[in-house]
C-alpha cells in the first residue's frame, strides 16, 4: 500500500513538473525554423489549394480578410 502511493505521488509530481518548463529567448529561433511549417514545399501547397478548389467548387478563403468596408 505504501508503495503504490510513493509510486502514485511521484508519478503525479513529475507529470505536474512537465509543463512548467518555459522556453527560452534563444531557444525561440529553433521554434521559428522553416523546417518547422505545416507545407515545406511552396508548389506542393499550391497543387493541394487547387485540387481542393476543384474538388469544393470553391476558391479562396485560406489568405488574409478584409474588414468589410469593402476596399480591398
Amino acid at each position: 500500500m505504501r508503495r503504490t502511493l510513493l509510486l502514485v505521488v511521484s508519478l503525479a509530481s513529475l507529470a505536474s513538473a512537465c509543463g512548467r518548463y518555459a522556453v527560452r529567448p534563444n531557444e525561440k529561433e529553433f521554434l521559428a525554423d522553416p523546417v518547422m511549417t505545416f507545407e515545406g514545399d511552396p508548389q506542393e501547397a499550391s497543387a493541394d489549394d487547387h485540387v481542393l478548389t476543384n474538388r469544393e467548387g470553391a476558391a479562396g478563403g485560406n489568405g488574409a480578410g478584409g474588414g468589410g468596408c469593402g476596399c480591398n
